[in-house]
C-alpha cells in the first residue's frame, strides 16, 4: 500500500497527464526535437514534485540535476544516446534513496535491471494495494471515490450541454474538438509510455543482490600457480614485443611493407582484432592477478605485469594510428570517430587495471572507475555532433580542395543531413569547377530544404539546426527550396534521361 494516499493519487494524475502530453507531442509525428524535450522536461519536473526524498539525497539530487540538463538536450539535438543517458540518470535519481552508500557499479547494474523488470508489473501491484486500502484506519474505498465522481461529472456534462444549445460560440468550439482514434498502435503507445512514466514516479528497489564477481580473493584453479602465471606473463611479453616491433617498423618509422601487402590492408584489417587482444590481456590481469594475493606480491610478477600492460597500451596506440592513417588515406565517419574514442577508453581501462593491482584497490573501485570514464565519454558524445566533425574533416582533406584524402563523398555527406549543411555551403563560396559546384549545390539544397521543412513544425524544431540554417543563409542567401531529383544520383551527378527512339511514320503511298 502506498505510504501516503494523496501522494499516490497525485502521481496517478501526473502520469495520466504526461501520457496525454506524450500522445500529443510524439504519436504519429515526423521528426524529434522540441517535442521530445518538452516531454522529458515535463517528466523530470513531475518526478521532482512528487519525490521530496530525492531532493534530500546527495546522489539522487546530483542525478536529478543531470536529468534536467539531459532533458534540455533534445531542444538542441535529439539523439538515442542522449535519451538513454536521461533514462539512466532518472533511474539513478529514483532509486538513489533506497541504495546504500558506496555501492559499486555491479550492485547498481542489478538494481537498474530488476527495477526495469519490476516496472512491467508495477501498475498491477499498485492496483492490488489500492484495493486493500479499506484495511487502513480511515478507509478510502475505490468504489466510494468512483461514486463521488458521478455527481460532478454528470452535473458538469448537463450544464455544458445546456450552454452549448444556448451559446453558438461554445457550440462552435466544441464542434472543433475531436477525440483521438483508438487504433491499436496508439493504445500500445499509451501502455508503453505509461509503464515508463509509472516506473519513474513509483520506482521499486531491490533488497537482495548477487555478490560482486570474485575478483578480490585468491584464485584456486587446477594448474594455475604462481609459476604458471609467471611463465605465461613472460611468454605474453615476448609475443607482444614481436607485434609491437613490427608496428614500430611499419607504422611508426614508415618502413616499406613486404611484397603483396598494401598499407590499407595492414592498417585496417588488424585494428579490431588488436583491440580484442588488449581486452583479453586486461581480463587476464583482472582474473589471475588479484590485489593482495601471493602471486601479485612477487616483484618479478609485478614487473612482468607492468611491462605487459605497457605493451598493451602501446598496442592500442598503434591501433589508433592504424585508424588515423586509414582515415587520412580515405575519409572520416561517425563510426571511425567512435572507434577512436573506444580505443581511448580501452587504454584507460588497462591503466586502471594496473593501478588497481599496484595500489591494492578492490574490484568495486575498478568497476566504478571504468563506468565513470565510459560515462564521461558518452556524455560528451551526446552533446558533440560527431557527424559535423566528420563532415568538416572530409571537406578539409578532400582531394578536390587540395587535401590528401579521397574525393569528397557526397553520398555520405547527404546521409549526415544537417551536420553537412554548413561545410557544403562553405565549399560553394569557393572557386571550384562548375560540374563539382553543381553537385555540391544540389546536395546542399536538398539538405537545406529538408531541414527547413522540419524546422517549420515546432515539434521537430532543433536549436542546432536553426543556427545551421542561419549560418547557411549568411554564406549563401538563397531561400530553402527542394530541387528536382530527376536524373540525379546520390552524388548529385546529373544524367539526362535517354532520348526515346523515333518511331518511323507510315508511308501514305503504301
Amino acid at each position: 500500500m502506498p505510504a501516503r494516499l494523496p501522494t499516490f493519487w497525485l502521481k496517478l494524475v501526473l502520469a495520466v497527464g504526461i501520457v496525454a502530453a506524450g500522445d500529443a507531442l510524439l504519436f504519429d509525428v515526423d521528426g524529434l526535437g522540441a517535442n521530445l524535450g518538452v516531454l522529458l522536461l515535463s517528466a523530470t519536473v513531475a518526478f521532482a514534485i512528487v519525490s521530496p526524498a530525492v531532493r534530500r539525497h546527495r546522489l539522487s539530487a546530483i542525478a536529478l540535476a543531470a536529468t534536467a540538463l539531459l532533458a534540455l538536450l533534445p531542444f538542441e539535438r535529439p539523439s538515442f544516446l542522449g535519451l538513454l543517458l536521461w533514462a539512466l540518470a532518472m533511474a539513478v535519481a529514483a532509486l538513489g534513496p533506497r541504495a546504500a552508500g558506496g555501492d559499486d557499479g555491479w550492485r547498481w547494474l542489478q538494481r537498474l535491471v530488476i527495477g526495469g523488470l519490476k516496472a512491467l508489473v508495477g501498475p498491477a501491484l499498485d492496483l492490488r494495494d489500492a484495493l486493500k486500502v479499506r484495511a487502513r484506519s480511515r478507509p478510502v474505498m475505490l468504489t466510494a471515490v468512483l461514486l463521488a465522481a458521478i455527481l460532478p461529472i454528470a452535473g458538469g456534462t448537463l450544464f455544458v450541454a445546456l450552454f452549448t444549445n444556448a451559446n453558438p460560440v461554445i457550440a462552435q468550439a466544441l464542434a472543433t474538438l475531436s477525440l483521438p482514434a483508438f487504433e491499436p498502435a496508439r493504445l500500445i503507445f499509451w501502455v508503453v509510455l505509461g509503464l515508463v512514466v509509472w516506473a519513474v514516479l513509483r520506482p521499486r528497489g531491490l533488497r537482495r543482490f548477487l555478490k560482486t564477481p570474485g575478483l578480490d580473493r585468491d584464485l584456486d584453479l587446477p594448474g594455475v600457480t604462481t609459476a604458471s602465471i609467471t611463465v605465461s606473463l613472460a611468454v605474453f611479453n615476448l609475443v607482444f614485443a614481436i607485434q609491437n616491433g613490427l608496428d614500430i617498423a611499419y607504422l611508426w618509422s614508415g618502413a616499406g611493407l613486404p611484397d603483396g601487402v598494401t598499407f590499407a590492408q595492414y592498417a585496417h584489417a588488424s585494428a579490431y582484432p588488436l583491440i580484442a587482444t588488449a581486452l583479453l590481456a586486461g581480463l587476464f590481469v583482472v582474473v589471475f592477478l588479484r590485489p593482495g594475493s601471493a602471486t601479485a606480491a612477487r616483484p618479478l610478477v609485478r614487473w612482468l605485469v607492468i611491462a605487459w600492460v605497457a605493451q598493451n597500451v602501446f598496442l592500442v596506440a598503434s591501433t589508433a594510428l592504424r585508424t588515423l592513417d586509414y582515415i587520412d588515406a580515405y575519409s572520416l565517419t561517425r563510426m571511425r570517430i567512435a572507434a577512436l574514442l573506444w580505443m581511448g577508453v580501452v587504454a584507460l581501462g588497462l591503466i586502471l587495471i594496473l593501478w588497481r593491482l599496484l595500489s591494492a584497490r578492490n574490484s568495486g573501485w575498478l568497476i566504478n572507475a571504468n563506468l565513470v570514464a565510459a560515462g564521461l565519454v558518452l556524455a560528451v558524445c551526446s552533446v558533440v555532433d560527431l557527424g559535423s566533425v566528420a563532415a568538416a574533416w572530409n571537406v578539409r582533406h578532400a582531394r578536390e580542395f587540395g587535401g590528401r584524402g579521397v574525393e569528397l563523398d557526397l553520398c555520405y555527406m547527404r546521409q549526415l543531413k544537417g551536420a553537412a549543411l554548413v561545410p557544403l555551403a562553405d565549399i560553394e563560396t569557393r572557386d571550384i569547377p562548375p560540374n563539382l559546384r553543381d553537385r555540391i549545390q544540389y546536395t546542399r539544397r536538398v539538405i537545406q530544404a529538408e531541414m527547413a521543412d522540419r524546422q517549420s513544425h515546432w515539434r521537430g524544431w532543433r536549436g542546432r539546426d536553426a543556427r545551421r540554417l542561419s549560418w547557411t543563409l549568411l554564406l549563401i542567401y538563397e531561400p530553402p527550396k527542394m530541387p528536382s531529383s530527376v536524373g540525379r544520383d546520390c552524388h548529385g551527378a546529373y544524367t539526362p534521361p535517354p532520348t526515346p527512339p523515333l518511331t518511323p511514320t507510315a508511308n501514305p503511298r503504301t
